[in-house]
């Protein structure tokens, strides 16, 4: 199949979700071994090590968001201008822009490498638990570059119409990542360096997979000639703004919540709150890859003025999103002690309060769809400032305030519901923002 196929064909429920089912099947798939890893660590180094990795899980957020600003936000701009034909413009800006986020790569591995033992001092002064985060996070530090250009390559080779080379790259690193994890953590006993060091070969082999892809010019997107241009990177980041702030805060708002968790169910509360953040990971990957599908599309018929196609795409979506989210919740609540005794000892303090709690957060998962969606939405238009409101509001400060707030009025039951809370606010303001700007974009 050509990739320039994926915008020639009719848009239709069956034509979008077969563009999407490679996106989706990717991203559990990133989820699942990032998953495996928590279990590994779990149940091989010990709770007190899955508690360093939560703690320092803000700076993995980052490196996240990064990619996450030049992915998307780039992406916006390129399959747009790919949509006005201007094709050579289209592949020097990705061009430049992959180089761009080679380069912070390589700014902040030196600063991790040289500064380990001052950013992990920030979390915790117990000594145990600041030897294991200084141990994981200094070992992890030689694979920012790669995890910040795997965000970028991967979300390019969606839009270029390889989903599933993209798809079968992160299967490829997901099983590095699970052999590694078994070779040296069980087999070779390296600790929280083994751990770092396999889930970092589990980004660099799907990335070079991929970066070696657009190296052949007969692609739709391939390596071009370099030409800064600072409107384009401009436009990049303020398209990109909402991914990078959600992304960033996520890992923020995650302290606060493990702090607020800690102060009323101890230690094992943050082990079980880390294991429901898995399970809810897992379930919201569903929509995070379809959306990983459809953004490149609705960007490039953007470009290409062709508004029914649009209109069609956001219905579409709406419906498919709409039906996971109904399947998802029952799944995670009905099987809260399935997936939770993956992680946990029948019977344990952190199995009791993460299936209990479990139950409650997975109400998040009706809504946290759409919310994604809205915000996607307005980045793949290139209306940053509007995906940046929708995003910023949902995962900071209605999230923050239910967290400081609803504790206080029923406890930690208050604490897990803070989540579901928070996106029932954001729902309402991404159905306001939809309302609002569907005559400007005619979808």
């Amino acid at each position: 199949m050509k990739s320039e196929n994926i915008y020639q064909k009719q848009i239709t429920f069956k034509s979008i979700i077969a563009i999407t089912v490679p996106t989706i099947f990717m991203t559990l798939i990133q989820a699942s071994y990032s998953m495996i890893d928590g279990m590994f660590i779990s149940n091989i180094l010990g709770a007190k090590a899955l508690s360093a990795l939560t703690l320092i899980s803000p700076y993995f957020n980052f490196f996240i968001a990064i990619g996450a600003l030049f992915a998307s936000g780039g992406s916006a701009v390129v399959m747009r201008k790919m949509g006005e034909n201007k094709t050579e413009e289209a592949r020097s800006d990705f061009t430049t822009l992959t180089l761009i986020s080679v380069l912070i790569g390589m700014i902040f591995s030196t600063i991790f490498l040289f500064f380990t033992k001052t950013l992990v001092s920030i979390f915790t002064n117990n000594i145990s638990i600041v030897a294991l985060c200084r141990e994981y996070l200094y070992s992890y530090s030689f694979f920012i570059i790669p995890q910040i250009l795997f965000a970028v390559l991967q979300t390019y080779t969606i839009g270029s119409g390889k989903a599933n080379l993209a798809m079968i790259s992160s299967l490829i690193g997901g099983v590095t990542n699970i052999l590694f994890d078994f070779l040296m953590i069980k087999v070779w006993n390296m600790g929280m360096c083994g751990a770092a060091i396999a889930s970092g070969l589990g980004i660099l082999v799907p990335c070079i997979i991929l970066a070696y892809n657009f190296i052949d010019k007969k692609n739709l997107l391939h390596f071009s000639v370099l030409k800064f241009d600072l409107k384009v990177l401009l436009k990049t980041m303020s398209n990109g703004v909402s991914e990078f702030a959600s992304n960033l805060i996520s890992g923020i708002v995650m302290m606060l919540f493990n702090a607020r968790m800690l102060s009323i169910a101890g230690a094992d509360g943050v082990a079980a709150s880390t294991i429901t953040f898995y399970v809810f990971g897992i379930m919201s990957a569903l929509y995070i890859g379809y959306m990983l599908g459809v953004s490149p599309l609705l960007s490039y018929f953007y470009g290409a003025e062709e508004n029914s196609k649009l209109k069609q795409i956001k219905n579409i979506s709406i419906v498919f999103i709409s039906v996971i989210a109904v399947l998802t919740t029952i799944l995670s609540i009905t099987c809260s002690k399935i997936l939770v005794s993956a992680f946990a000892q029948k019977g344990s303090s952190a199995y009791i309060i993460a299936v209990s709690g479990n139950k409650l957060f997975s109400l998040a998962l009706l809504l946290v769809g759409i919310n994604t969606f809205s915000s996607m939405l307005f980045t793949a238009l290139s209306n940053g400032k509007i995906s940046a409101i929708i995003a910023f509001s949902r995962t900071f400060v209605f999230l923050t305030m239910a967290i400081i707030l609803l504790p206080c009025i029923w406890g930690i039951n208050g604490l897990w519901f803070s989540v579901p809370v928070s996106e029932f606010l954001a729902f309402i303001l991404s159905t306001y923002y939809i309302k609002k700007y569907q005559k400007e974009y005619n979808y």
